[in-house]
């Protein structure tokens, strides 16, 4: 049995579906996989590499270039404490030794109820509403100890798992109907267009050869 539950395999077939090429949904398939486990296990590297029919060392590889993808297993809700030039004048660094010592973690930790996993960020791209929390890839602007602390509580409460989802969800919209077209037509298609331009070069070399 796969490590990919069946509805997970589902999509991730359909995605491969989508590429002339399979090894193109190589990222996107770790994203599915990172969904459905909170971090890219051996077990998911394994199956990617499978229906790539490529190696494991080459899913990791790729996998190890994007900060997105944790080789680790993380919290529910990952979060980022920018401390880049913007948000460290504005109290950036403060700002995460307080999320530290409110979780009771160093940088890089995880809660022992594998609730929460706080990391140090280079730069989240929101430097006029510094200092800037992500989570879950989810930004929160101009926060302060008192609204992190509040956002803590509110996260390990559940109130806000209509904003933030697990770590690893990117986005809650999923297809409904799959495909369009189905995957063997998808297939035959692609072999006729590959067909049709090998005979196109073909015809183009035989007039190179009728000239000279």
């Amino acid at each position: 049995m796969g490590h990919f539950n069946s509805e997970v395999l589902q999509r991730a077939k359909e995605l491969i579906a989508l590429y002339p090429h399979p090894r193109s949904a190589l990222i996107p398939l770790c994203h599915l996989a990172q969904e459905q486990d909170g971090w890219l296990t051996p077990e998911a590297i394994e199956e990617i590499a499978q229906l790539l029919d490529i190696s494991p060392a080459e899913v990791a590889g790729t996998a190890s270039f994007y900060d997105m993808f944790h080789r680790k297993p993380v919290g529910r809700y990952l979060i980022s404490v920018c401390t880049n030039i913007a948000c460290m004048l504005s109290g950036g660094r403060e700002l995460l030794q307080h999320v530290s010592q409110r979780l009771g973690v160093a940088v890089g930790g995880t809660t022992a109820d594998g609730m929460f996993t706080l990391e140090e960020a280079e730069c989240l791209a929101d430097c006029g509403s510094a200092p800037v929390v992500q989570v879950n890839h989810r930004f929160f602007s101009a926060m302060t100890p008192d609204s992190v602390d509040q956002l803590v509580e509110d996260l390990a409460a559940g109130k806000l798992s209509d904003v933030v989802p697990p770590h690893g969800v990117l986005n809650r919209v999923k297809r409904e109907v799959g495909l369009q077209v189905p995957v063997e037509e998808l297939v035959r298609q692609r072999r006729e267009a590959s067909q049709a331009r090998e005979e196109r070069a073909r015809l183009a070399q035989q007039g190179q050869e009728g000239r000279s």
